[in-house]
């Protein structure tokens, strides 16, 4: 349990909703995607959030990053979970858009922008997602959460739909997947609490879906 609650609670509003306000924000003052420069300010900010509720946690709660499920001491093991979670991820993400299909829901229905950012900055998108959310919806919402309640279910629900909820301006396909995806994560990180392993395969899936295949479909 955190010692300094309020330290907490700031946390806990940074990793909930920080990262959506900090989005829209930027959205309004600079417009629709529209090129690369801008892109990557955006993505840097979402670090910079990140950088900010490391420091809370080292800082303010005085607690070590463990204490959110990031480990130094189990490199190896971590990345080979993460492998088999990306397998077990993609798998479910061709199943859910072959079902959403059949609904006519499509997954990755879009907001309208039309701004191809170049193959790096995607690159970097796909990072910031995979460490930026895992961070944020997984190690500390879930184990904050679960502390302060003493409810690891509500621990776990209360980040997955906000989870969801922020995944909006990809429609009705990108919040089923985000839930259905995000519970995957979650209960994953609530078995094993090894960070590491769900940034490793929330990355990777990112980038085999909008990387590797978009260039083998190119080819």
């Amino acid at each position: 349990m955190p010692a300094n609650r309020s330290a907490t609670l700031c946390g806990l509003a940074l990793a909930l909703l920080a990262g959506p306000a900090f989005t829209l924000a930027y959205r309004l003052i600079t417009g629709e995607n529209h090129s690369d420069l801008q892109v990557v300010g955006r993505e840097l900010g979402i670090f910079l959030l990140v950088g900010l509720l490391f420091w809370i946690v080292k800082r303010r709660e005085m607690l070590p990053l463990s204490s959110i499920g990031l480990h130094t001491d189990r490199l190896g093991r971590s990345l080979l979970r993460g492998l088999v979670l990306t397998v077990i991820t993609l798998g479910v993400t061709v199943g859910l858009y072959l079902l959403l299909q059949q609904f006519g829901i499509r997954l990755g229905e879009g907001s309208g922008d039309h701004f191809h950012p170049a193959l790096w900055v995607v690159v970097l998108i796909m990072l910031r997602a995979g460490i930026a959310e895992e961070v944020f919806y997984r190690g500390y919402a879930i184990e904050r959460l679960a502390s302060l309640t003493g409810s690891t279910w509500l621990g776990a629900l209360v980040p997955l739909v906000v989870f969801a909820a922020a995944h909006y301006r990809q429609g009705a396909g990108g919040i089923i997947a985000a839930f259905v995806l995000g519970g995957i994560f979650t209960a994953f990180y609530v078995r094993y609490r090894d960070l590491l392993a769900n940034i490793t395969a929330h990355f990777l899936g990112d980038f085999v879906l909008n990387v590797v295949l978009p260039l083998l479909g190119a080819g």
